[in-house]
């Protein structure tokens, strides 16, 4: 626990940014029966059926004292897929910073062998040497400002339906039942905020990208 709240403790440093990294599972949802706009003296109402539309996984990397974030949204969450995210880390969200904190929970495949079995030996390397690990203690996750921000994005922008095919965006029909953030009104379920550099949310099959 020490080890993490120091870490946070410390100055800003762009040559060491401390970014907190999370994922989260998401079940996909749909409306069965198209909702009933709002009216004067009326709410919007929304039918309590769904229909399911899948899962997909969450990828977050947040850097509290930049404020930053980058979500990316992925089929699986496999170490292959963790070791990918350590990677665009390194080479494209921070490219110039010659050492990166990196604050995460104790799960299996956040490892540096994720990137050992994903990459050639020199590559993996590589990454590493960039890369220092600072793992929140068991029963401890909560250390990690990327749960935080979990919850942020769950009240802001994660708690729409995807709309049915061929149905308007929310704005236009009055509701909100589509995966819109409340604050921008994009029409996707996240976005990236827009911090000391441009961010991107990657909806592979899902929705197109938007960049800030």
């Amino acid at each position: 626990m020490e080890d993490v709240l120091n870490l946070y403790a410390q100055p800003y440093d762009p040559q060491r940014p401390v970014v907190c990294f999370d994922e989260q599972p998401r079940q996909l949802l749909a409306d069965v029966r198209s909702p009933l706009p709002a009216a004067p003296g009326s709410p919007s109402r929304i039918d309590y059926e769904y229909r399911r539309g899948g899962t997909a996984n969450l990828f977050l990397l947040f850097e509290p004292k930049a404020g930053w974030r980058h979500v990316e949204v992925s089929e699986h969450r496999t170490s292959g897929d963790f070791a990918q995210q350590m990677k665009a880390l390194v080479d494209i969200h921070h490219p110039q910073a010659p050492r990166i904190a990196v604050v995460l929970d104790n799960l299996s495949t956040h490892s540096p062998a994720a990137l050992y079995q994903t990459f050639p030996p020199d590559e993996a390397f590589r990454l590493m040497q960039r890369i220092e690990f600072h793992y929140t203690p068991k029963h401890g996750s909560w250390l990690n400002m990327a749960e935080l921000e979990f919850s942020v994005l769950n009240r802001q922008c994660l708690d729409r339906r995807i709309p049915r095919p061929g149905e308007p965006a929310a704005r236009d029909r009055g509701v909100g039942a589509v995966p819109e953030c409340r604050v921008c009104h994009r029409p996707l379920a996240l976005h990236g905020r827009q911090g000391p550099r441009q961010t991107a949310s990657s909806l592979p099959n899902m929705n197109p990208v938007v960049q800030d």
